[in-house]
């Protein structure tokens, strides 16, 4: 009975401690400086096409770094929790938007995550996209680098 409180008690703490970490997951321990406002526009020399996107990684349930090819990483936050039950190694789907195929804006990338190798599409709402400098992107954690 001691043993089946004491096991109780650990998950409930380890529960709790889970749901009141505001930044969950690694990229919360990075210091990326503040979160781009919503809707901004990348730089012109920033702006890249969704063809040129090599590796992606899941940082948290609300950001996922892209590398994309002759351009560096790039954060894109998301306006919901769509990644939540995403891991890096599920495929993204981008879908080109009417118009250019070049990505300056969040509007402009149209992404989706498939879960468990494919499959069910998540649609995901792009909120905010930032270019990182190469100090930042090399300070990211191993597990979330693309």
């Amino acid at each position: 009975m001691k043993f089946e409180f004491v096991a109780a008690l650990g998950a409930a703490v380890t529960l709790t401690a889970a749901c009141t970490n505001p930044g969950r997951g690694p990229a919360a321990s990075v210091d990326l400086g503040p979160a781009p406002p919503s809707g901004a526009r990348l730089a012109s020399s920033d702006c890249f096409y969704t063809r040129d996107i090599r590796s992606h990684t899941v940082g948290d349930d609300r950001t996922m770094f892209i590398e994309v090819a002759g351009k560096g990483v790039y954060r894109i936050g998301m306006s919901g929790a769509c990644l939540a039950a995403a891991i890096s190694s599920d495929p993204i789907v981008t879908q080109q938007p009417p118009g250019s195929a070049l990505v300056c804006r969040p509007i402009d990338l149209d992404l989706s995550i498939a879960r468990n190798g494919g499959g069910f599409a998540t649609r995901c709402i792009v909120d905010s996209l930032a270019r990182l400098t190469p100090e930042q992107a090399a300070a990211l954690p191993d597990k979330i680098r693309p």
